[in-house]
């Protein structure tokens, strides 16, 4: 239990539930994917925002349920500036558009389409609508984090991280 945790149970009398153990250690088991996948998200980040960046890691990770990241990009989005009240937005963003810019919705609305692929494609006026806003390069860079991000995700959920104990910047290579 954390701090927090404990705290709060304290205050109110409760205990919560017990933390679940992670499945699989990435890291250890793998290595060397795991030292290319972070090279890949240093890659990819190049040319963006980081905020911008942190609330679309946000938002794939909200959609794809990955609890570890969130904890994780949510710290690191406050810890760049960001505001608590633009990321308890985030996940109901299209009636809280008023708390982003335009391009801000366009990479939002790109994170959502690449994500959810099940939909079936990225459509064209979502991709369009992004090119507006951003350079091709700085596109491109856009369209990899968010590939990384899911990637990042998927290891998450699968391998069932543990949220709660991220300190922004103790994973950064």
């Amino acid at each position: 239990m954390t701090t927090t945790n404990a705290t709060t149970a304290a205050t109110t009398n409760e205990i919560n539930a017990p933390e679940h153990t992670p499945r699989l250690a990435m890291m250890e088991l793998a290595p060397e994917v795991y030292k290319a996948m972070v090279k890949l998200d240093q890659a990819a980040r190049r040319h963006l925002d980081p905020v911008l960046l942190e609330l679309v890691k946000i938002r794939a990770s909200q959609i794809n349920h990955c609890a570890f990241c969130l904890d994780m990009h949510s710290k690191d989005a406050l810890a760049a500036g960001e505001s608590v009240e633009r990321i308890v937005q985030l996940s109901a963003w299209e009636e809280s558009r008023h708390f982003y810019t335009e391009k801000e919705i366009a990479a939002i609305e790109l994170t959502e389409a690449v994500t959810v692929l099940t939909d079936g494609f990225v459509p064209d006026e979502v991709f369009e609508k992004a090119a507006k806003h951003f350079e091709e390069t700085e596109l491109a860079h856009l369209v990899a984090a968010i590939t990384v991000i899911n990637a990042w995700n998927r290891f998450g959920v699968t391998a069932r991280l543990v949220p709660g104990h991220y300190t922004p910047g103790s994973l950064k290579h």
